[in-house]
């Protein structure tokens, strides 16, 4: 399985996701800076990888030279760096997660000395990285459950092994479902602008052995309406507490289509992805990416010159179309607002 996030040596190694599926390109950030590029950048994407990586960021920015003499200092050097962590970002719930569990590792242990504190924080990094490993496989091993022998399931975006830490939420779930089932086939959206369907989906899916097909993004209907597909599984990047989703632009136009022709819309995502100051998804900043994300393509241009362009990173899918919220605690079905509340109050 590849590892899209790992920690050697005090660095925190990323897989360059923008250079595949052409080449396989490991970066090496030792700054929080760097790390923030990478984020900003999309060279790691996806909710849980970017959480992961933001955590180590975090580490990063506390044991830059010169080191801190006190916890005041300290806490504003983590401050700093998760101030410029945080704006890479907006919409993805597990980069601030992420950088909240980190603050709050520091200060219920600010009484140690700054070098064992220092050890305590990586430790809660490492803690962030090896749960996301397990609690993608659980996501992955309960979603399997609800594809059945010979499902053709469609997927939007990435939300495999490049995605997270471990082997994925919605991606996670097809390549467990077709381990365990006969004649699973997959259709993976492009995902424009960036791709990520065709370049990054495509690639796992052809790593696993998980036969598939290709579609652009405005065929889904058509592949609904005769009957070619049975089921969606698309991941997150954050969750309101009554169920609305906010995933990769797109994702609300093929949710309603999945509702129209009756097939079951599934997302799939762990806890920490639900903002639960969120009521509902009306309040989820949306980021607003670079218009020539959507003018060019590898660099070339695919439209008039200086042509004017709109390019909002994710869309709010509403409660109503989704099906299914798989999560490592278990499966949640509507009424949502309700069964989220009794899922996290099983929580400490």
């Amino acid at each position: 399985m590849v590892k899209s996030v790992e920690w050697k040596k005090n660095k925190l190694i990323l897989i360059d996701q923008t250079k595949l599926p052409g080449k396989l390109v490991k970066l090496e950030c030792r700054t929080p800076l760097q790390v923030a590029e990478a984020i900003q950048t999309m060279k790691v994407r996806g909710a849980p990888a970017i959480g992961v990586a933001a955590a180590f960021g975090a580490y990063l920015g506390i044991r830059q030279p010169p080191l801190a003499k006190t916890f005041d200092v300290l806490w504003k050097q983590l401050e700093k760096t998760s101030a410029l962590l945080a704006k890479t970002r907006p919409t993805a719930m597990n980069l601030f997660w992420a950088l909240e569990r980190i603050r709050r590792c520091a200060q219920n242990n600010r009484d140690h000395k700054l070098p064992t504190l220092r050890d305590i924080i990586l430790r809660e990094a490492l803690s962030i990285w090896r749960e996301d490993e397990r609690v993608t496989r659980k996501i992955s091993e309960l979603g399997a459950e609800l594809l059945r022998e010979g499902d053709t399931v469609m997927t939007h975006c990435n939300a495999g092994a490049l995605a997270t830490a471990g082997v994925g939420t919605a991606l996670g779930i097809i390549v467990e479902g077709a381990r365990r089932h006969k004649d699973i086939q997959v259709l993976v959206g492009e995902t424009r602008p960036r791709l990520q369907g065709a370049r990054l989906t495509a690639w796992e899916l052809k790593q696993a052995k998980v036969p598939f097909h290709l579609i652009t993004d405005n065929m889904a209907g058509y592949f609904m309406k005769t009957g070619k597909i049975n089921v969606v599984v698309v991941g997150a990047d954050r969750i309101a507490l009554n169920g609305d989703v906010a995933n990769k632009i797109g994702t609300y136009s093929l949710a309603m289509l999945a509702y129209h022709h009756g097939i079951p819309f599934y997302v799939a995502a762990p806890v920490s992805t639900f903002d639960r100051n969120l009521l509902t998804g009306e309040f989820i900043p949306i980021e607003e990416r670079r218009p020539d994300e959507v003018t060019l393509i590898n660099g070339k241009p695919i439209s008039l010159p200086k042509v004017k362009a709109f390019n909002p990173a994710f869309d709010v899918t509403p409660h109503k179309y989704i099906s299914a919220l798989i999560t490592e605690l278990g499966i949640v079905r509507a009424p949502y607002d309700q069964n989220l509340r009794n899922l996290f109050a099983t929580l400490v």
